[in-house]
């Protein structure tokens, strides 16, 4: 099972000083949250992508292209990839081009975004979300498993004969995982593909966690990608501790009242309903145990720290407590001999898995094209 942090990249005030940091600070703070999070023993770090203030991270393939080069152990992935607005010939080059950069060490997961506005920005309906996600991502998986594609669809541009580059490494494209809050649809877009499912759940009930995880369960079996519990599951959290239960609630509140997505809720009407765990770390390790009963064994856990203008060494400092009290935790009580055999670990590149067992890397094949294609566009040659 994999543990580790996600950020959405917003520039709140600090309510206590009523500063908020630069887009420069921000940014450079983000990439510090990565590297604190491999050095306390987690798994992964996720960024979302956003395109409107006050959010910084629009493009994640920068920012996790220069986390690949200060991480060595580390799995990248995006929180958020908007596969609606994006154009899969950029995502399928540019995400490639990552994945080579970090050896591997790279997933994505794909969401339509809750920004309306964003969809005529990159010139999208946002009445056509739906069949944006389901169009664009088959583009996309089929430019990474083939090369000269013919292809022709409803929102962009036919194509002919096209290549996309670089390929994926060791010809094994990034596992990809479906985001998504309410939406069957998706749930079951990553049922068929037999792609992971993560439900970002930060602030949603746990019995609609519990119906999505079921129909992504039920039908990812159905389409003879393995047994229900065999899927890929992935769930969302979030988290604020201290030494005693009191201080932490006492010291998140101003937080939580500050952050956007909290608006006209109460604190106590979230930690009691929603994953948000505020208290000691035994306490958010008793809460995240349970989510197993809610969803079965499942392979991600993602936790934000860093909403509603936490001050950047708080942030620091609940990635070391999250590493060190709080994961080894959870490992011991999630991966121990309770945990179903026949439920598959966490997907990870054949690269990636070598480096965290100190195995062989896998032998690399030269690029070359077929003796019948143009060397310069590397498309057909025709007589």
């Amino acid at each position: 099972m994999h543990f580790g942090i996600f950020t959405v990249g917003d520039i709140t005030p600090d309510p206590a000083t009523g500063r908020a940091p630069s887009e420069h600070e921000r940014i450079h703070r983000t990439v510090e949250m990565a590297v604190a999070a491999e050095r306390a023993g987690l798994d992964f770090f996720a960024t979302g992508e956003h395109h409107n203030p006050p959010f910084v991270p629009s493009s994640p393939a920068a920012l996790l292209g220069h986390i690949a080069a200060r991480t060595t152990t580390l799995l990248l992935s995006t929180a958020t990839t908007l596969i609606t607005t994006n154009d899969p010939v950029g995502l399928a080059e540019e995400y490639a081009y990552v994945q080579h950069l970090a050896d591997g060490r790279l997933d994505l997961m794909m969401g339509r975004g809750n920004t309306g506005p964003v969809y005529p920005w990159f010139g999208k309906d946002i009445r056509k979300g739906i069949e944006l996600a389901v169009e664009n991502y088959d583009l996309l998986r089929t430019l990474w498993e083939r090369t000269n594609v013919d292809w022709e669809g409803e929102f962009r541009t036919p194509l002919t004969d096209f290549t996309s580059m670089p390929r994926p490494l060791d010809g094994t494209a990034p596992f990809v995982w479906h985001g998504s809050i309410r939406s069957p649809q998706i749930a079951e877009q990553a049922a068929y593909y037999g792609d992971g499912f993560f439900h970002n759940n930060i602030f949603w009930p746990a019995d609609h966690v519990r119906q999505m995880v079921e129909l992504y369960r039920r039908r990812f079996e159905h389409y003879g990608h393995g047994a229900a519990e065999q899927a890929y599951v992935g769930l969302g959290g979030q988290l604020f501790m201290a030494s005693t239960e009191k201080e932490a609630l006492e010291r998140y509140a101003p937080y939580f009242h500050n952050t956007y997505v909290y608006q006209g809720a109460s604190l106590e009407e979230m930690t009691t309903h929603t994953p948000l765990a505020v208290g000691t770390p035994e306490q958010v390790v008793e809460k995240y145990l349970r989510y197993t009963e809610i969803v079965g064994p499942y392979q991600r856990q993602a936790f934000v720290l860093d909403m509603g203008g936490v001050p950047h060494e708080e942030v620091l400092n609940q990635i070391a407590l999250l590493g060190s009290e709080v994961v080894p935790a959870l490992r011991a009580e999630l991966e121990g001999p309770a945990r179903p055999a026949v439920v598959p670990d966490a997907p990870l590149h054949p690269r990636h898995r070598a480096i965290l067992t100190g195995e062989p890397q896998p032998a690399e094949e030269p690029f070359a094209l077929a003796a019948t294609y143009d060397p310069l566009t590397g498309r057909k040659a025709h007589a």
